[in-house]
């Protein structure tokens, strides 16, 4: 009975507002972890040049955290449905501290890659808990606009994160820098201890139990137009300054500070046209943004262009992403939504380890040039299976008036 009028009570305040204290603390928690995130992601390749890898050890220690975290979102997902979210929120918030906190204390580069291992593996619990938590806080009718809020306290964290890092870097030792990350991290836990957590929800629907269950069917379509979207990633992140520094084109530091403007702006926008008009609105016109940017990028003959290219691509991924994020717990059965996140996680993840793994071939291969062409061909992609889910879909709903 308790636990009841404990629901009822945090559903009355939940009900209509997105700003509530539980969203606040929560886009804080998460502002605070990437934040610490961010600013190692610049700044271990630089650790493992001091500790003497070699540039195919640098590729291979940055990769590993993100396949980690990859493998481990599925369990993430169940485990947020059969133990809560709070303690799988807690568990990957403590793991992802303890783990760069310790590369403070690391003079090997082998316990790097391990203790890097088990930073994907708290990376991989919290972010999948923190956007299952956000999904509950949020109305059901406002889904699209709060996850694009709650996605600015990570795209704020970005814009300031790597550069922090590196100007840290080049003015403290690395052991400081580390515990500096850690002490975000340890912020967002304490944050985490605030937050009123939802019970996990039993569907009215009957669920099949499967095996090897290690996604949300539901959530696959999104989650694969995520995919193509996300393989360009990795060609921006790793090799754009290679690029830029080839072609002898300077203002990189713009780039990524124009990128994140621009998305801060989608996401005030892009939210409320998903909610009111659906993702036919947000998704072609936001792909095309990012198929237009990947081309430009492929010809960059200046920094004007490549700004350019900054904005599109920041306009376009800060539409999409939380709109299919939505659409994939939108779908999902109550019972299902950590799953349905740790899936369209799974995806993003994927497509950032592939692109990034393949790009680099590319560009031993060819150019960097070819990279962004390639991007370009993964983005058009994604645009294709967005229109035959479409046309199937009519086609469907065609059949069952008849029928």
């Amino acid at each position: 009975m308790e636990d009841a009028q404990k629901q009822k009570t945090y559903e009355d305040q939940h009900s209509d507002k997105i700003w509530t204290r539980d969203f606040v603390l929560v886009c804080l928690a998460n502002f605070f972890i990437f934040l610490g995130f961010q600013m190692t992601l610049p700044t271990i390749p630089l650790f493992v040049e001091e500790l003497g890898g070699s540039d195919q050890l640098i590729g291979l220690i940055v990769g590993v955290f993100t396949f980690s975290a990859l493998l481990l979102r599925p369990y993430a997902g169940h485990s947020l449905e059969s133990k809560g979210r709070q303690f799988v929120y807690m568990l990957g918030l403590g793991i992802f501290v303890l783990a760069v906190g310790s590369f403070a204390f690391i003079t090997s580069i082998i316990i790097l890659f391990i203790m890097r291992v088990v930073q994907g593996v708290g990376w991989g619990f919290s972010t999948t808990a923190t956007g299952t938590i956000a999904t509950d806080i949020i109305p059901p009718h406002r889904r699209g606009e709060g996850l694009g809020y709650f996605g600015l306290s990570g795209n704020i964290a970005l814009a300031f994160g790597p550069s922090l890092g590196l100007t840290l870097a080049g003015v403290i030792s690395f052991q400081s820098l580390f515990l500096i990350c850690a002490a975000l991290g340890f912020i967002a836990f304490l944050l985490s201890t605030k937050i009123h957590y939802k019970k996990a929800e039993k569907s009215e629907e009957k669920t099949v139990p499967v095996k090897f269950d290690i996604f949300e069917k539901s959530a696959i379509q999104p989650s694969i137009l995520l995919f193509f979207i996300t393989v360009t990633f990795g060609g921006i992140a790793t090799f754009l300054p290679l690029y830029t520094e080839e072609k002898g084109i300077g203002g990189i530091e713009l780039y990524f500070l124009t990128f994140a403007i621009f998305l801060m702006i989608s996401r005030t926008f892009a939210g409320k046209l998903y909610d009111k008009k659906g993702h036919i609105y947000v998704f072609l016109p936001g792909t095309l943004c990012i198929l237009i940017a990947m081309i430009l990028l492929s010809w960059l003959p200046s920094t004007f262009v490549m700004l350019i290219a900054a904005a599109l691509y920041a306009l376009g991924f800060g539409s999409v992403q939380p709109a299919l994020q939505a659409w994939a717990v939108d779908k999902s059965p109550k019972n299902r939504k950590g799953m349905a996140n740790a899936t369209f996680f799974s995806f993003f993840d994927l497509g950032v380890g592939i692109g990034a793994i393949g790009f680099g071939q590319l560009a031993y291969l060819f150019n960097y040039a070819s990279i962004y062409a390639t991007a370009a061909g993964s983005v058009f992609l994604s645009m294709a299976f967005y229109v035959y889910l479409l046309i199937r879909s009519k086609r469907e709903n065609k059949k069952s008036v008849n029928g």
